[in-house]
């Protein structure tokens, strides 16, 4: 059975009502991509929000200059943050980030359902651990926390892009939950 095939469960506007600037972004999208990421249409109720979102999450997930993590551990840490949170959109959005990245069709799906699940290097376990840590009892983060990530190679900076990273899609898994929001169906087949 397909899942629901609505972008959210509010009204959005109709492409051709978007400002210029968001509507060369979504043909950016359709270019690089093949679609425009429902994320993205769910944003287009109020454009400064939208340039506002896609302004920070650009930098937070795309950028390689300004973050020492890759995007890999990036989307990782997203996919894990989002299995927490149970998050559909984001476990299907992004654990196709992690496939693709990886190259490991298994690791996407593996982190979504239990990252301990996977096998990975102690610095990636640490990192998720905070990452899982920090979304269901980010009250007992504390220094012996922090202490860990050194101690498998983070530095202060990278700490600081975890909890970024981690914060973010706190966020956005709220606000998918929220506006009940549907991933592009595409998706599911990518990186498999």
């Amino acid at each position: 059975m397909p899942q629901p095939d609505h972008v959210i469960k509010l009204p959005l506007p109709v492409l051709e009502a978007l400002d210029e600037d968001i509507r060369k972004y979504f043909a950016k999208c359709e270019e690089k991509l093949g679609m425009v990421p429902n994320v993205l249409r769910a944003y287009t109720g109020n454009a400064a929000k939208f340039r506002t979102f896609t302004q920070f999450y650009n930098q937070l997930m795309l950028d390689e200059k300004s973050c020492g993590l890759s995007k890999l551990e990036r989307e990782m840490i997203s996919v894990t943050v989002s299995s927490a949170n149970r998050c559909y959109y984001c476990l299907v959005a992004h654990g196709q980030a992690v496939r693709q990245l990886s190259d490991d069709p298994q690791l996407g799906e593996m982190i979504a359902m239990n990252y301990r699940a996977a096998k990975l290097d102690p610095r990636q376990r640490a990192m998720l651990d905070f990452a899982w840590k920090l979304t269901l009892t980010p009250q007992e983060i504390g220094d012996g926390d922090r202490e860990q990530l050194r101690k498998v190679g983070f530095s202060d900076q990278d700490i600081f892009d975890i909890c970024d990273v981690a914060a973010f899609f706190n966020y956005t898994n709220r606000m998918a939950h929220g506006l009940d929001m549907m991933p592009n169906p595409e998706y599911h087949g990518m990186s498999r």
